[in-house]
C-alpha cells in the first residue's frame, strides 16, 4: 500500500468555501488516491477568513492573480448555483493558464481519473524521455489564431484536446471542435468548461470521410485556421484493416483540404506521425500518403503544412498509460523487443510544435520537432517503476514485434533532405514532391478501399509509395488493377 507521500498531490484551488466546497475540501485530504492536495479557497463572501483549515486566497474575481502567484494545478468550481457564464470565465482563466477545470456535478465521478491522470503527472518527464522538455511556442504563435475562426478535426483525442484547450487560451474569434464521436465530444467539453450540455454550436459531430458534410462543415463556419489531428492511429488494428486506414487518414485529408479551399481557409496543418518516414505499416503509409496530400495543396493561396510526431507520453492509449494499468493490475509490462526504441514527447511539446508549424507553414513542408535521441522502451519503463518506488513489483514480458512494426523509428526517410528553419528546435524536411499525377492515381486506392479490398489496398500503397517496405502481401492484386493506366515507373 502506497503511503501519502507516495500519491501524486496537485496543487487544488476551491471556488466556493460554502458547504459543498468545505466537504470536498475534507475529502481531497482525507483520500490521497486522488491526487489533489487543497491549498485554499475563493469565495466572495466578506466574512470568509480561514474555512476548514485553509486559507481564502480571494475572491472569484482574483482567480487570475491566484494561479499565477500559487500556480495551482487543478481549479474546482464548487458553488452549484453559479451562473453558467461566470463558469465559463472562470474555466477560460484557469485554461490559459494550464490549469484543469472541475465543475462540481462532475467532480465525484471524475475523482477517480483525476487520481489516475495526477499519478502520471507526478513522474518527472525530463527523466523518462531522457532530456529536457522542449517548449516550442513562441510569441509569434499566438497570433495564427487570436481573433481567427478556428477549427480542430480529432477535437476529443488528446493531441486534438490539447489543441482546443490551448488555442482557446489565445482568444480565437470562434473555436469549433469537431469529431466523430459523441462520447469524446462529451468529455471535452467537461475538461474545457466544467459542463456538457452539448449544446454548443462550437461543438460538431462530423465524420473527415464524409466529403459533403466537410464541405457543409466549411461552408457555415468557415474556419480560418483548420489543426486535422483526426485519424485512426493504432499500428496493429490498421495492419489487420487497411482500408478503414485509407478512408479516415488519406480520404479524410483530401476531403479536409479540399474544403479548405473551397472556403478559403488561410492555413491547414495536418498532424502527422513518424511513423511516415521510410513506411512499414499501414499506419505509416496512410499518413505519408496524406503528408503528400497536403502539400500537392500547398501550392495556391492556402498555407498548408504538416507535423511529425514521436509518440506521445500521458496521452489516451500512449505507452505510458498503458504502463500504469497493467501495473496497478500487477500485470507484467508488456514490450514487444528488449532492444525497441522510439522517439517521446509529451502532449505540450507536440501542441506546440504544432503552432509553430502553423506559423512558418507555407505551401506544403514537413516540420519536425528534434526530440533528442531515440529512449529505448526497457529503459523507460525500468525508469517509470524507479520514480514509481515499485522496482521490485514490475516485470516485464517480451511479447515480439508485430506486423508492420519497426525495431527503431526514424524521423526522415530515405531521400529526405534536412533544412533547418528559424526555430532552432524545428528541422524542415525537403523530399520528392507529391506530383501532378497523385491525386488522378489515388483515386484507385480509394475505390479500393471502399470496396473493402485489403490485398489491393496493400499493392497500391506499394505503387503509390517507393518507401513503402511492407510484409509480403499475400496474394497479387486483381489484374483490373494491375492494368489501370499508371504512367510509365509507377
Amino acid at each position: 500500500m502506497r503511503t501519502k507521500a507516495q500519491w501524486a498531490q496537485l496543487r487544488t484551488v476551491i471556488v466556493g468555501a460554502g458547504e459543498a466546497g468545505r466537504a470536498i475540501a475534507r475529502d481531497l485530504r482525507g483520500v490521497p488516491e486522488y491526487g489533489l492536495d487543497p491549498i485554499g479557497f475563493l469565495d466572495d463572501h466578506d466574512t470568509v477568513g480561514e474555512v476548514a483549515a485553509l486559507p481564502t486566497l480571494g475572491r472569484l474575481d482574483d482567480l487570475g492573480d491566484v494561479l499565477r502567484e500559487h500556480r495551482p494545478d487543478v481549479v474546482v468550481v464548487a458553488i452549484p448555483a453559479l451562473a453558467r457564464a461566470r463558469v465559463h470565465q472562470l474555466a477560460a482563466i484557469a485554461s490559459a493558464w494550464g490549469a484543469t477545470v472541475r465543475y462540481l456535478p462532475s467532480f465525484v465521478a471524475a475523482l477517480e481519473r483525476d487520481a489516475r491522470t495526477s499519478d502520471l503527472r507526478s513522474l518527472s518527464m525530463s527523466h523518462l524521455i531522457g532530456r529536457d522538455e522542449a517548449h516550442v511556442v513562441s510569441p509569434g504563435a499566438r497570433e495564427v489564431v487570436a481573433g481567427k475562426r478556428v477549427l480542430v478535426t480529432g477535437s476529443g483525442g488528446s493531441i486534438g484536446g490539447e489543441l482546443c484547450r490551448q488555442v482557446a487560451s489565445f482568444e480565437p474569434a470562434k473555436l469549433y471542435m469537431l469529431d466523430h464521436d459523441e462520447s469524446n465530444l462529451h468529455g471535452l467539453q467537461l475538461r474545457m468548461s466544467g459542463r456538457a450540455l452539448l449544446d454548443d454550436d462550437g461543438i460538431i459531430v462530423a465524420d473527415v470521410r464524409d466529403a459533403r458534410r466537410m464541405d457543409q462543415v466549411f461552408a457555415q463556419c468557415r474556419p480560418q485556421v483548420v489543426f486535422h489531428a483526426a485519424a485512426l492511429k493504432h499500428l496493429p488494428l490498421l495492419e489487420q484493416h487497411p482500408c478503414e486506414g485509407v478512408k479516415s487518414n488519406v480520404l479524410g485529408t483530401q476531403n479536409l483540404v479540399e474544403a479548405a479551399l473551397r472556403h478559403d481557409t488561410e492555413r491547414f496543418v495536418m498532424i502527422s506521425t513518424d511513423k511516415a518516414a521510410d513506411p512499414t505499416s499501414v499506419l505509416g503509409a496512410t499518413k505519408r500518403l496524406a503528408e503528400l496530400i497536403a502539400q500537392a495543396y500547398g501550392t495556391g493561396p492556402m498555407r498548408v503544412a504538416s507535423v511529425r510526431f514521436g509518440n506521445v507520453l500521458g496521452s489516451r492509449g500512449s505507452l505510458l498509460t498503458v504502463i500504469e494499468e497493467q501495473v496497478t493490475r500487477g500485470e507484467p509490462v508488456t514490450i514487444t523487443h528488449p532492444d525497441v526504441t522510439r522517439f517521446f514527447m509529451t502532449v505540450e511539446e507536440a501542441v506546440g510544435l504544432v503552432f509553430e508549424a502553423a506559423r512558418m507553414a507555407d505551401s506544403g513542408e514537413i516540420f519536425v520537432l528534434d526530440m533528442g535521441e531515440p529512449v529505448r522502451v526497457l529503459d523507460l519503463v525500468n525508469s517509470y517503476a524507479e520514480q514509481r518506488h515499485a522496482d521490485a513489483d514490475v516485470q516485464v514480458r517480451f511479447t515480439g514485434l508485430r506486423p508492420g512494426e519497426k525495431l527503431n523509428e526514424t524521423l526522415f526517410g530515405r531521400g529526405e533532405e534536412q533544412a533547418p528553419t528559424e526555430h532552432p528546435r524545428i528541422t524542415v524536411t525537403r523530399s520528392r514532391s507529391a506530383g501532378a499525377e497523385l491525386l488522378p492515381l489515388v483515386r484507385y486506392l480509394y475505390e479500393s478501399a471502399q470496396a473493402n479490398e485489403p490485398t489491393q489496398v496493400r499493392r497500391l500503397f506499394s505503387a503509390l509509395l517507393p518507401e513503402y517496405d511492407a510484409p509480403a502481401v499475400a496474394a497479387p492484386a486483381p489484374a483490373s488493377v494491375l492494368s489501370a493506366p499508371y504512367p510509365d515507373g509507377f
